[in-house]
């Protein structure tokens, strides 16, 4: 086989791990993660209505490389590569409310609850994009199947959290290290890089900011509307046609309706974008511990339930991350 041939069937084996480990590069996490750069440095590293789940899977599979603007981005700003290796490696931590709240930010923006339900929606649309329609067809998976969806799992949350690292980096390589600790809005972060790390470094962070609300804003109002419909018992699929599923599809555009009036309506986007990561990883652990339990159990998984590995270190996460949260509270209290 020849690389280019090689090449093309890994990539074309990528998806739904892919675009959501993109997806959680949201705007969320792109204020929360400038936010983190330029306060704390480097202390902490409609056309889901008229188109098809397969059209909308690969326009958001060429959505995610705009993320690699940030990566480029940071290269841009110069920063003292001596002292981001002694930061990456010897992590300071600060005993105060918003330190915690920050760290809160970035762990429910890594581990958001909202990605759990499309992560899991986006695997049954695979199957149904296949042929599979019935939820008997969908039963079962075979070992090849398993490693796809794992490996492309995998590859899309190294990418997220690169991504993350790199914007963490570009932030506090040009905002908090010329006294700019605070940033109002999106365009705040991207504007004040122009006179600090050049034209190409602002214009590459707001492609990527642009290609990350137009990857992010759908899978959240997407992942939104299979929650409720799963719960409801409601038609929901992107295969589906909004005439046969008009309340998958109300919630959508419901959903976006209200993200757009909060946006015209002058409040702080940025503030709210940061304060919903950090109420996102205040609710993620319960999530978190329940999916363990039922992973781990023979009577739900069968031969695939989780080994003793997967086990400690779903039980680690939700540990840190409840650990976490309550430093934040003790601390934003006794502050």
């Amino acid at each position: 086989m020849s690389y280019r041939a090689a090449s093309a069937g890994f990539f074309s084996n990528l998806g739904p791990g892919l675009i959501t480990g993109a997806a959680d590069d949201d705007p969320s996490g792109i204020a929360t993660y400038s936010i983190t750069g330029a306060a704390y440095a480097l202390l902490l590293a409609g056309l889901l209505f008229w188109t098809s789940y397969r059209l909308i899977a690969r326009i958001f599979k060429w959505l995610t490389l705009a993320l690699f603007a940030y990566i480029a981005a940071a290269f841009l700003a110069h920063p003292d590569w001596p002292a981001v290796v002694r930061a990456t490696l010897i992590p300071r931590v600060e005993w105060s409310g918003a330190y915690w709240a920050t760290l809160v930010g970035i762990l429910g923006t890594t581990i958001s609850p909202y990605l759990f339900f499309w992560q899991a929606a986006e695997e049954v649309e695979e199957d149904i994009a296949l042929g599979k329609a019935t939820v008997k067809q969908r039963e079962g998976a075979t070992q090849r199947e398993l490693r796809r969806s794992r490996n492309d799992v995998l590859i899309g949350m190294f990418f997220s959290n690169l991504v993350m690292y790199f914007i963490i980096l570009t932030a506090a390589a040009t905002l908090h290290a010329h006294g700019k600790t605070s940033i109002s809005t999106a365009r705040d972060a991207a504007e004040a890089l122009r006179p600090l790390a050049g034209a190409g470094a602002y214009w590459l962070f707001s492609l990527g900011l642009i290609g990350a609300g137009m990857l992010g804003v759908p899978v959240l109002a997407g992942s939104c509307a299979y929650a409720i419909a799963e719960a409801a018992d409601w038609v929901g699929s992107l295969e589906v046609h909004p005439p046969l599923a008009h309340g998958f599809y109300s919630v959508i555009a419901i959903a976006m309706a209200l993200g757009l009036g909060l946006d015209y309506a002058g409040l702080n986007a940025v503030k709210m974008l940061f304060w919903s990561a950090v109420l996102n990883g205040a609710l993620a652990p319960p999530l978190l511990i329940l999916v363990v339990l039922l992973t781990s159990r023979a009577d739900v998984m069968g031969k695939h339930r989780n080994g003793t590995l997967l086990r400690w270190l779903g039980w680690t996460c939700a540990g840190v991350m409840l650990i976490a949260t309550v430093v934040m509270v003790v601390t934003a209290s006794a502050a």
